[in-house]
């Protein structure tokens, strides 16, 4: 039975800071004062009789016990929320799928699936609609922890956060470097790693899976990173700026592949990646499963199957 001493309050002020990772910010998320939320933070824990939160350089992290207390205090707000909103949409006639989706499946592969999805769905399923939210896996990956994201896709087997969230393969999608068709380098092979370096490049920014990558190839060339960086998960960013520039890319390959195939930009002959990382569907174990939600993830199954069998 849930002590009568816990209250809304008190999970709603642990969730914002869980998410937010911030006392300041998620004070001002839900429009009352930091000593309020510490307050409240603080008669949890003690509650609880255990820390939830450690200060760090970049703000608060959760402890062993605050994770613990995110993995079922979220989706069990989420559904507290969902039931609340369902009595609404039994009026409207609407539902939501929310979707994270990572940079590596943006092009391609969730766009397909949506359309799929939604052509074929059968009676009752395909009046849902989707809410796809994009950013760093990390901050996905917390919403989905939370409950607020029914799933996140894409490339996400290396970020810290993953955590006890249940990840299904798809199939593999490496990094490649690209530029525009009149680079310097764009028919020079073989391309070094020296060469690169006396250009812009366009990348992932720092503290995302993608990036550890691109860190981890300068290391391996020994190399560093050129003064001039454009760091951003905005793809429509990226290309402009790769069009209209001597910038290197780097970027997941169905990312750019239309651009490829059209001789917009070019790859360089420099590999970056040879096998690429392991993207797929990553789900919250402790959330009620949901037939929408199902049906979704065997669409992108099947996309994604698809998808293999035209490159082998």
């Amino acid at each position: 039975m849930l002590n009568a001493r816990i209250k809304l309050r008190h999970l709603m002020a642990f969730l914002e800071v869980a998410k937010r990772r911030s006392f300041a910010r998620a004070a001002e998320a839900l429009a009352i004062t930091q000593p309020g939320i510490s307050k409240a933070i603080r008669e949890l824990e003690e509650i609880l009789e255990a820390p939830l939160f450690e200060r760090t350089s970049q703000g608060v992290s959760l402890t062993q016990a605050g994770l613990t207390l995110l993995r079922h205090a979220g989706p069990a707000i989420r559904a507290l929320d969902e039931g609340v909103s369902a009595i609404g949409d039994a009026h409207r006639g609407g539902r939501w799928l929310r979707v994270g989706a990572l940079s590596t499946v943006e092009s391609r592969l969730l766009p397909v699936a949506i359309q799929r999805w939604h052509t074929a769905a059968p009676p009752g399923q395909g009046d849902t609609s989707v809410s796809v939210v994009t950013g760093a896996s990390a901050y996905l990956l917390s919403r989905l922890r939370l409950g607020e994201l029914d799933m996140v896709v894409g490339r996400m087997t290396e970020a810290r956060e993953i955590g006890d969230l249940y990840f299904e393969h798809l199939y593999y999608e490496p990094l490649v470097i690209v530029a525009r068709k009149e680079h310097p380098l764009a028919h020079v092979t073989p391309v070094t790693a020296d060469q690169l370096v006396a250009y812009p490049w366009a990348l992932p920014p720092p503290q995302t899976t993608l990036r550890q990558q691109v860190d981890s190839f300068c290391v391996r060339h020994a190399i560093k990173l050129p003064p001039r960086l454009l760091e951003t998960l905005s793809l429509p960013v990226s290309y402009r700026y790769t069009l209209e520039s001597d910038a290197l890319w780097i970027a997941p390959r169905e990312a750019v592949a239309e651009e490829l195939e059209k001789g917009q930009l070019v790859k360089v002959a420099l590999p970056f990646e040879a096998h690429g990382g392991s993207v797929g569907i990553c789900t919250n174990a402790s959330m009620e499963t949901s037939l929408p939600r199902e049906a979704f993830c065997e669409t992108l199954r099947q996309v994604a199957a698809e998808r293999i069998q035209l490159r082998s």
